[in-house]
């Protein structure tokens, strides 16, 4: 049986592309909170320096000092290095399997969503508590958005917990089908 193109698996096509613009993100921007500083090329930093003077992300920025230590969130620089060593490889990883139409990525992909739901929920949190700007923020040095630029994080970040929680439901009832046919080949191959 011929492998069928990816053009012709729409969901499949869904997570190879948000797999490749995630593997940009996180090699690009993401990851510079763990590369060292003298590494990081001047065209990297000027696109951090914009995406924070920007959008002020207390969490991108906080993990890169870039509002000082005392906002870094320690959990969000493990979520940093999780991206690095565990969903970084899953990116490269689901491509390949995706592009080949390979079932045994299904679970792999399951894992990864599950977990990227996960880890987006207490982000979301944070952009959704961060105070809105206004005299007294400013005053007191605290970080703080304004109410586009909370519009903007949330935009940015909703993305990163639709497309995976899609891919969880889905890939769950990808395995759960392969598991039934595993099933019922067993029960088949027992009564001859």
């Amino acid at each position: 049986m011929a492998q069928k193109s990816l053009l012709s698996r729409p969901l499949d096509l869904v997570y190879f592309s948000f797999f490749l613009m995630h593997t940009l993100a996180t090699i690009i921007m993401d990851l510079q909170a763990i590369y060292p500083a003298h590494l990081i090329p001047a065209f990297m930093k000027e696109i951090t320096n914009y995406y924070l003077s920007t959008y002020n992300d207390p969490l991108i920025g906080g993990v890169m000092g870039y509002f000082g230590k005392t906002d870094k969130f320690i959990w969000f620089e493990t979520f940093v290095w999780m991206e690095a060593f565990f969903q970084l490889p899953i990116f490269l990883l689901g491509m390949r399997g995706l592009w080949k139409g390979s079932q045994s990525i299904y679970v792999l992909l399951l894992i990864y969503a599950a977990s990227s739901v996960t880890t987006t929920m207490p982000c979301l949190a944070v952009i959704l508590s961060t105070p809105i700007t206004s005299a007294e923020t400013l005053a007191a040095k605290v970080v703080s958005v304004t109410a586009e630029q909370r519009a903007n994080l949330l935009m940015s970040y909703v993305p990163f917990l639709i497309v995976p929680l899609l891919m969880a439901i889905d890939m769950g009832f990808r395995v759960l089908k392969l598991i039934r046919i595993g099933v019922a080949a067993e029960v088949a191959a027992k009564k001859k």
